[in-house]
């Protein structure tokens, strides 16, 4: 029983390292990457639709961008979508492309973007504690002996503190790559 409490709290465990990292990724850096537009949302013919679901994104010169939509009538509405995301990205359309400079950040910028990120890490801190919280729970209905619900807790515990070390080093490695030049 123990086994299994322990199993599904590091399967979620993954699942919010996960969505960590996913979060991480749109954070911008002073390079072009196609993850920063994961967060586009596009009106589609009355429905929003994730810009990488329209178009192939691509890094040009490491410094750009640029979205080549599956439909060509659709360019107008990708721009805009840009726009409404609020990434603080200028789109030029070309009638064939859209391309996105990216430029470079600011020491101003970098810090708020670390400050973004540490947001995202104490996040996800928070949503391992709850996992936690809620694998002691079970470990108290599981009718296990005394001894057992002890182990079990420090078992937990142990996965936590596990968790978190991922998630600083995480955020650490993004953080540097944020203030590199």
């Amino acid at each position: 029983m123990l086994n299994l409490i322990l199993e599904e709290t590091k399967e979620k465990m993954d699942k919010s390292i996960d969505a960590f990292k996913n979060e991480l990724s749109t954070v911008r850096t002073g390079r072009a990457n196609p993850t920063m537009l994961d967060r586009v949302m596009v009106n589609y013919y009355g429905e929003k639709t994730p810009l990488n679901q329209m178009a192939s994104i691509s890094v040009v010169e490491g410094r750009q961008l640029m979205i080549k939509p599956y439909d060509k009538s659709t360019l107008k509405d990708i721009e805009h979508g840009v726009y409404e995301a609020d990434l603080g990205l200028a789109p030029q359309n070309d009638g064939e492309v859209i391309r996105i400079n990216v430029p470079a950040l600011t020491e101003e910028t970098r810090r708020g973007y670390v400050k973004q990120a540490k947001k995202f890490a104490e996040d996800a801190k928070v949503a391992l504690r709850n996992i936690r919280r809620s694998a002691n729970d079970d470990v108290d209905k599981a009718g296990l002996t005394e001894d057992e619900v002890k182990q079990g807790k420090e078992r937990v515990q142990k996965l936590t503190d596990e968790y978190v070390k991922i998630i600083d080093q995480l955020a650490k490695d993004k953080e540097e790559d944020l203030m590199s030049v």
